[in-house]
């Protein structure tokens, strides 16, 4: 079954076309990245226009490179949120148009969910139930799943999303934007255990809360008269990026001891850090789980994770039709 994939919840504009939901055979990708990073964080505006300007190209893009016609597409999948209300809608429209001129299902795709199922376009043959980690710019949180359309979230952030909290903390550190590849940079050079840092405590222990940390790593600048050193900025990213993976880590594995399941799945923008991995492994091996992540092009916002998970709910009978809709939450 070939399944054409459309994403824009973001800046990212992505179009990809996989079959029977594991084999990438195409993606292409464009980023509005590039016009963001002077404002420190996504304009929606921008990000939509730029969507709109480029859909049309990347999705001819994604077809050509696959080498097929777009009447032997058996599906069309477009991420229906959560995400930025204008982007979302240039999606669901460009795919409301090409479902209705080619006379094609249409399937709406939770973008979050999607992340998690990008484990499974890699390879990798992870049996069900299992526990799964989402960590990216908007969005933190842990889910029990049963099936691809029985999944239950067990805890998610309270404020700021882990990303947003990487993001913020390279704007006090003058590090640029997007953070979490800056501060993952500089941390290597940096004394994790340096500065003691600890995220904010939650009603339920497997929520999230990162607003404190932020404003932790805030007070602690503007409390030194004097600009802080190089060695000084290194030690409190390290420092600050070692207290909210641990705090990731561990979440996740009590949420697998809650839950009595060895297999935890990670996607999102952040399980491309190499700290992380590398603590959710070492975790992974101490407490004998398996622990997967996709690889780290699939990490970021992506449509064959759309096509990928569209798949699975289409053949469970999951159909959108024309009448589907924005979901911001």
């Amino acid at each position: 079954m070939i399944v054409l994939g459309l994403e824009t919840s973001c800046d990212e504009t992505s179009a990809a076309v996989v079959k029977n939901g594991k084999k990438i055979i195409s993606c292409a990708v464009a980023s509005s990245l590039e016009f963001h990073k002077k404002y420190g964080g996504v304009i929606p505006e921008i990000a939509s226009r730029a969507q709109l300007e480029t859909i049309t190209g990347i999705t001819d893009c994604a077809i050509r490179e696959a080498k097929i016609k777009l009447r032997d597409i058996n599906l069309i999948s477009v991420t229906s949120g959560p995400g930025l209300i204008g982007s979302l809608l240039v999606g669901i429209s460009f795919a409301k148009a090409l479902s209705l001129s080619l006379n094609k299902p249409l399937l709406g795709i939770n973008h979050v969910y999607s992340h998690f199922y990008a484990n499974f376009l890699s390879g990798e043959k992870i049996r069900l139930p299992f526990m799964a980690l989402v960590v990216s710019g908007g969005h933190t949180n842990l889910f029990f799943v049963r099936d691809f359309d029985k999944i239950e979230l067990l805890g998610q952030t309270q404020d700021d999303a882990c990303g947003e909290a990487f993001d913020k903390v390279a704007k006090i550190l003058n590090l640029g934007y997007p953070g979490g590849p800056a501060i993952e940079k500089i941390a290597l050079r940096g004394n994790p255990d340096k500065i003691k840092f600890n995220c904010s405590g939650t009603k339920n222990e497997l929520d999230f809360s990162f607003s404190g940390i932020k404003t932790a790593v805030l007070y602690y600048v503007r409390d030194r008269k004097t600009k802080v050193r190089r060695q000084d900025t290194a030690d409190l990213a390290a420092s600050f990026q070692e207290a909210v993976i641990d705090t990731l880590v561990r979440k996740a594995l009590l949420a697998c001891k809650l839950k009595k399941i060895n297999r935890l799945v990670i996607g999102g923008g952040v399980a491309a850090n190499s700290r992380l991995r590398g603590k959710f492994n070492q975790a992974a091996r101490k407490f004998n789980l398996n622990c997967y992540f996709p690889p780290s092009s699939l990490c970021m916002d992506n449509a064959a994770m759309i096509a990928g998970l569209a798949y699975q709910l289409f053949k469970k009978g999951h159909c959108s039709g024309l009448g589907l809709s924005a979901e911001l939450n």
